[in-house]
Protein backbone atom coordinates (compact mmCIF):
# COMPACT_ATOMS: atom_id res chain seq x y z
CA UNK A 1 0.00 0.00 0.00
CA UNK A 2 1.01 3.69 -0.84
CA UNK A 3 2.16 5.24 2.36
CA UNK A 4 2.39 9.32 3.10
CA UNK A 5 5.85 9.47 2.65
CA UNK A 6 5.99 7.51 -1.24
CA UNK A 7 3.39 10.32 -2.06
CA UNK A 8 5.11 12.83 -4.81
CA UNK A 9 4.55 16.20 -3.33
CA UNK A 10 2.31 17.15 -5.85
CA UNK A 11 -0.03 14.40 -5.22
CA UNK A 12 -0.10 15.08 -1.33
CA UNK A 13 -0.97 19.00 -1.92
CA UNK A 14 -3.98 17.52 -3.76
CA UNK A 15 -4.85 15.29 -1.01
CA UNK A 16 -5.30 18.12 1.20
CA UNK A 17 -7.21 20.13 -1.02
CA UNK A 18 -9.65 16.99 -1.10
CA UNK A 19 -9.45 16.47 2.66
CA UNK A 20 -10.21 20.11 3.33
CA UNK A 21 -13.39 20.11 0.61
CA UNK A 22 -14.58 16.84 2.18
CA UNK A 23 -14.60 18.17 6.14
CA UNK A 24 -16.19 21.30 4.44
CA UNK A 25 -18.83 19.40 2.85
CA UNK A 26 -19.23 17.49 5.64
CA UNK A 27 -20.14 20.30 8.12
CA UNK A 28 -22.25 21.84 5.13
CA UNK A 29 -24.24 18.65 5.22
CA UNK A 30 -24.92 17.95 8.32
CA UNK A 31 -25.78 22.01 8.76
CA UNK A 32 -28.44 21.55 5.80
CA UNK A 33 -30.08 18.40 7.52
CA UNK A 34 -30.66 20.08 10.40
CA UNK A 35 -32.55 22.59 8.68
CA UNK A 36 -34.90 19.42 7.05
CA UNK A 37 -38.60 18.83 8.81
CA UNK A 38 -38.79 15.89 6.32
CA UNK A 39 -37.15 12.62 8.30
CA UNK A 40 -36.89 10.75 4.54
CA UNK A 41 -34.52 13.85 3.07
CA UNK A 42 -32.93 14.38 6.30
CA UNK A 43 -31.69 11.01 6.60
CA UNK A 44 -30.76 10.95 2.82
CA UNK A 45 -28.01 14.36 3.57
CA UNK A 46 -27.20 12.67 6.62
CA UNK A 47 -25.95 9.72 5.10
CA UNK A 48 -24.31 11.96 2.54
CA UNK A 49 -22.79 14.04 4.83
CA UNK A 50 -21.25 10.62 6.43
CA UNK A 51 -20.18 9.71 3.53
CA UNK A 52 -17.79 12.79 3.22
CA UNK A 53 -16.41 12.49 6.48
CA UNK A 54 -15.77 8.97 5.59
CA UNK A 55 -14.03 10.21 2.57
CA UNK A 56 -12.07 12.99 4.45
CA UNK A 57 -10.54 9.99 6.90
CA UNK A 58 -9.61 8.27 3.93
CA UNK A 59 -7.36 11.06 2.60
CA UNK A 60 -6.03 11.36 6.22
CA UNK A 61 -4.53 8.14 6.03
CA UNK A 62 -2.87 8.68 3.42
CA UNK A 63 -1.71 12.41 4.25
CA UNK A 64 -1.12 11.82 8.13
CA UNK A 65 -2.52 15.30 9.01
CA UNK A 66 -6.01 16.99 10.66
CA UNK A 67 -7.32 19.47 8.23
CA UNK A 68 -9.70 22.77 9.16
CA UNK A 69 -12.68 23.40 7.11
CA UNK A 70 -13.74 26.28 5.10
CA UNK A 71 -15.45 28.43 7.05
CA UNK A 72 -16.54 31.11 4.02
CA UNK A 73 -18.33 27.92 2.00
CA UNK A 74 -20.03 26.23 5.20
CA UNK A 75 -21.26 30.05 5.96
CA UNK A 76 -22.44 30.42 2.23
CA UNK A 77 -24.12 26.93 1.56
CA UNK A 78 -25.87 26.98 4.96
CA UNK A 79 -27.18 30.87 4.21
CA UNK A 80 -28.29 29.52 0.05
CA UNK A 81 -30.17 26.52 1.75
CA UNK A 82 -32.01 28.74 4.54
CA UNK A 83 -33.06 31.23 1.56
CA UNK A 84 -33.00 29.08 -1.65
CA UNK A 85 -34.13 25.82 -0.47
CA UNK A 86 -31.82 22.42 0.52
CA UNK A 87 -32.26 21.27 -3.16
CA UNK A 88 -30.77 24.03 -4.45
CA UNK A 89 -27.79 24.60 -2.47
CA UNK A 90 -26.82 21.00 -2.36
CA UNK A 91 -26.91 20.95 -6.32
CA UNK A 92 -25.01 23.87 -6.28
CA UNK A 93 -22.16 21.99 -4.43
CA UNK A 94 -22.73 19.41 -6.50
CA UNK A 95 -21.92 21.07 -9.46
CA UNK A 96 -19.04 22.76 -7.58
CA UNK A 97 -17.77 19.45 -6.68
CA UNK A 98 -18.16 17.64 -10.39
CA UNK A 99 -15.08 19.18 -11.80
CA UNK A 100 -12.94 18.12 -9.20
CA UNK A 101 -13.94 14.54 -9.13
CA UNK A 102 -12.18 13.97 -12.89
CA UNK A 103 -8.73 14.49 -10.60
CA UNK A 104 -9.67 11.19 -8.77
CA UNK A 105 -8.75 8.83 -11.17
CA UNK A 106 -5.33 11.08 -11.41
CA UNK A 107 -4.66 9.49 -7.75
CA UNK A 108 -5.80 5.81 -8.58
CA UNK A 109 -2.27 4.76 -9.19
CA UNK A 110 -0.93 6.24 -5.93
CA UNK A 111 -4.36 5.72 -3.79
CA UNK A 112 -6.76 2.30 -4.81
CA UNK A 113 -9.00 3.78 -3.04
CA UNK A 114 -9.87 7.26 -4.53
CA UNK A 115 -11.91 4.91 -7.10
CA UNK A 116 -14.65 3.84 -4.33
CA UNK A 117 -14.25 7.88 -3.41
CA UNK A 118 -15.21 8.73 -6.87
CA UNK A 119 -17.73 6.10 -7.05
CA UNK A 120 -19.36 7.15 -4.07
CA UNK A 121 -19.59 10.91 -4.96
CA UNK A 122 -21.23 10.21 -8.51
CA UNK A 123 -23.92 8.00 -6.13
CA UNK A 124 -24.41 11.56 -4.33
CA UNK A 125 -25.42 13.85 -7.39
CA UNK A 126 -27.88 11.09 -8.15
CA UNK A 127 -29.28 10.69 -4.75
CA UNK A 128 -30.08 15.05 -4.84
CA UNK A 129 -31.61 14.78 -8.08
CA UNK A 130 -34.29 12.35 -5.92
CA UNK A 131 -34.89 15.31 -3.37
CA UNK A 132 -36.93 17.46 -6.18
CA UNK A 133 -40.21 17.30 -3.06
CA UNK A 134 -39.86 20.36 -1.16
CA UNK A 135 -42.67 22.37 -1.41
CA UNK A 136 -41.79 25.78 -3.86
CA UNK A 137 -40.16 23.68 -6.00
CA UNK A 138 -43.53 21.76 -6.49
CA UNK A 139 -45.28 24.92 -7.18
CA UNK A 140 -42.49 26.21 -9.47
CA UNK A 141 -45.07 26.37 -12.31
CA UNK A 142 -47.05 28.96 -10.51
CA UNK A 143 -44.33 30.96 -9.89
CA UNK A 144 -42.83 30.87 -13.71
CA UNK A 145 -46.60 31.50 -14.84
CA UNK A 146 -46.59 35.15 -12.08
CA UNK A 147 -43.11 36.04 -13.16
CA UNK A 148 -43.37 35.35 -16.71
CA UNK A 149 -46.67 37.00 -17.15
CA UNK A 150 -45.30 40.36 -15.10
CA UNK A 151 -42.61 40.86 -17.08
CA UNK A 152 -44.41 40.15 -20.72
CA UNK A 153 -47.22 42.31 -19.68
CA UNK A 154 -46.00 45.06 -17.61
CA UNK A 155 -42.90 45.53 -19.18
CA UNK A 156 -44.93 46.21 -22.67
CA UNK A 157 -47.33 48.57 -19.98
CA UNK A 158 -44.46 50.43 -19.05
CA UNK A 159 -43.18 50.92 -22.31
CA UNK A 160 -46.84 52.44 -23.71
CA UNK A 161 -47.09 54.25 -20.34
CA UNK A 162 -43.56 55.89 -20.58
CA UNK A 163 -44.46 57.35 -24.66
CA UNK A 164 -48.04 58.19 -23.99
CA UNK A 165 -47.95 59.82 -20.51
CA UNK A 166 -43.97 60.74 -20.09
CA UNK A 167 -44.36 61.65 -16.14
CA UNK A 168 -42.96 59.07 -13.73
CA UNK A 169 -45.40 59.33 -11.07
CA UNK A 170 -48.51 58.94 -13.27
CA UNK A 171 -46.42 55.89 -15.09
CA UNK A 172 -45.48 54.41 -11.33
CA UNK A 173 -49.48 54.94 -10.31
CA UNK A 174 -50.61 53.53 -13.26
CA UNK A 175 -48.40 50.69 -13.89
CA UNK A 176 -48.53 49.77 -10.03
CA UNK A 177 -53.07 49.90 -10.75
CA UNK A 178 -52.32 47.74 -13.48
CA UNK A 179 -50.16 45.12 -12.42
CA UNK A 180 -51.58 44.62 -8.79
CA UNK A 181 -55.17 43.80 -10.79
CA UNK A 182 -52.97 41.65 -13.07
CA UNK A 183 -51.39 39.56 -10.07
CA UNK A 184 -55.10 39.50 -8.43
CA UNK A 185 -56.67 38.09 -11.74
CA UNK A 186 -53.54 35.55 -12.48
CA UNK A 187 -53.96 34.29 -8.82
CA UNK A 188 -57.64 33.91 -8.68
CA UNK A 189 -57.31 32.20 -12.45
CA UNK A 190 -54.52 29.72 -10.96
CA UNK A 191 -56.55 28.91 -8.23
CA UNK A 192 -59.67 27.80 -10.71
CA UNK A 193 -56.35 26.02 -13.39
CA UNK A 194 -55.22 23.98 -10.52
CA UNK A 195 -58.34 22.81 -8.77
CA UNK A 196 -59.67 21.87 -12.44
CA UNK A 197 -56.26 19.92 -12.88
CA UNK A 198 -56.01 18.20 -9.65
CA UNK A 199 -52.75 17.91 -9.82
CA UNK A 200 -51.55 17.36 -6.53
CA UNK A 201 -51.02 20.63 -5.71
CA UNK A 202 -53.15 22.77 -3.78
CA UNK A 203 -55.30 25.58 -5.47
CA UNK A 204 -54.75 28.62 -2.62
CA UNK A 205 -51.24 27.78 -2.16
CA UNK A 206 -50.53 28.18 -6.22
CA UNK A 207 -52.38 30.79 -6.31
CA UNK A 208 -50.46 32.20 -3.58
CA UNK A 209 -47.05 31.32 -4.83
CA UNK A 210 -48.47 32.80 -8.20
CA UNK A 211 -50.03 35.90 -7.16
CA UNK A 212 -46.42 36.70 -5.05
CA UNK A 213 -44.04 36.50 -7.63
CA UNK A 214 -46.33 38.45 -9.89
CA UNK A 215 -46.71 41.42 -7.06
CA UNK A 216 -42.72 41.31 -6.53
CA UNK A 217 -41.94 41.42 -10.18
CA UNK A 218 -44.24 44.21 -10.16
CA UNK A 219 -42.81 46.17 -7.04
CA UNK A 220 -39.46 45.80 -8.20
CA UNK A 221 -40.23 47.08 -12.05
CA UNK A 222 -42.07 50.16 -10.65
CA UNK A 223 -39.54 51.35 -8.54
CA UNK A 224 -37.14 53.37 -11.16
CA UNK A 225 -40.29 55.45 -11.69
CA UNK A 226 -40.36 56.22 -8.24
CA UNK A 227 -36.34 56.73 -7.79
CA UNK A 228 -35.17 58.76 -10.82
CA UNK A 229 -36.93 61.68 -12.59
CA UNK A 230 -35.95 60.93 -16.08
CA UNK A 231 -38.76 58.63 -17.95
CA UNK A 232 -36.83 57.08 -20.41
CA UNK A 233 -33.56 56.37 -18.21
CA UNK A 234 -36.52 54.78 -15.82
CA UNK A 235 -37.55 52.50 -18.73
CA UNK A 236 -34.05 51.36 -19.75
CA UNK A 237 -33.53 50.32 -15.79
CA UNK A 238 -37.01 48.74 -15.59
CA UNK A 239 -35.48 46.78 -18.47
CA UNK A 240 -32.56 45.62 -17.57
CA UNK A 241 -34.38 44.69 -14.13
CA UNK A 242 -36.01 42.45 -16.14
CA UNK A 243 -33.32 40.95 -17.33
CA UNK A 244 -31.64 40.39 -14.01
CA UNK A 245 -34.75 39.14 -13.03
CA UNK A 246 -35.06 36.40 -15.76
CA UNK A 247 -31.26 35.62 -15.78
CA UNK A 248 -31.45 34.43 -11.50
CA UNK A 249 -35.01 32.80 -11.69
CA UNK A 250 -33.90 30.78 -14.71
CA UNK A 251 -30.75 30.23 -12.77
CA UNK A 252 -32.38 28.93 -9.72
CA UNK A 253 -34.41 26.43 -11.92
CA UNK A 254 -31.63 25.44 -13.99
CA UNK A 255 -29.62 24.19 -10.93
CA UNK A 256 -32.75 23.25 -8.79
CA UNK A 257 -34.62 21.02 -11.88
CA UNK A 258 -31.64 20.61 -14.03
CA UNK A 259 -33.06 22.20 -16.93
CA UNK A 260 -31.26 24.03 -19.63
CA UNK A 261 -30.58 27.55 -18.70
CA UNK A 262 -30.20 29.47 -21.98
CA UNK A 263 -33.20 28.39 -24.30
CA UNK A 264 -35.65 29.49 -21.42
CA UNK A 265 -33.54 32.94 -20.41
CA UNK A 266 -33.70 33.94 -24.66
CA UNK A 267 -37.41 32.57 -24.57
CA UNK A 268 -38.34 34.75 -21.93
CA UNK A 269 -36.04 37.82 -22.36
CA UNK A 270 -36.96 38.18 -26.31
CA UNK A 271 -40.77 37.66 -25.40
CA UNK A 272 -41.04 40.72 -22.55
CA UNK A 273 -38.69 42.68 -24.58
CA UNK A 274 -40.38 42.04 -28.25
CA UNK A 275 -43.85 42.86 -26.42
CA UNK A 276 -42.27 46.09 -24.47
CA UNK A 277 -41.04 47.05 -28.09
CA UNK A 278 -44.56 47.14 -29.40
CA UNK A 279 -46.11 48.37 -26.65
CA UNK A 280 -44.07 51.34 -26.98
CA UNK A 281 -44.70 51.92 -30.14
CA UNK A 282 -48.08 52.17 -30.36
CA UNK A 283 -47.98 54.31 -27.39
CA UNK A 284 -46.29 56.91 -29.86
CA UNK A 285 -48.67 55.66 -32.70
CA UNK A 286 -51.55 56.60 -30.15
CA UNK A 287 -49.82 59.87 -28.90
CA UNK A 288 -49.12 61.40 -32.67
CA UNK A 289 -52.40 60.93 -33.66
CA UNK A 290 -54.68 61.73 -30.88
CA UNK A 291 -52.06 64.65 -30.42
CA UNK A 292 -52.50 63.80 -26.61
CA UNK A 293 -50.12 65.93 -24.32
CA UNK A 294 -50.06 65.47 -20.78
Amino acid sequence: MTTEKELPQEVRRLLLDYQRNEITEYHIYRNIAAQIKDETNRRIIERIANEELGHYRTWRHYTGQEVEPDRWRIFKYTTLSRLFGFTFAAKLMEKGESAAQANYEALIPYIPAAKQVMDDEDAHEQQILALLDEEHLRYTGSMVLGLNDALVELTGALAGFTLALQDTRLIALTGSITGIAAALSMAASEYLSTKAEKAGKEPLKAAIYTGIAYILTVLLLIAPYLLIENYYLCLATALALAVIIIALFNYYIAVAKDEPFRPRFLEMTGLSFGVAFFSFLVGYLLRTFFHVEI
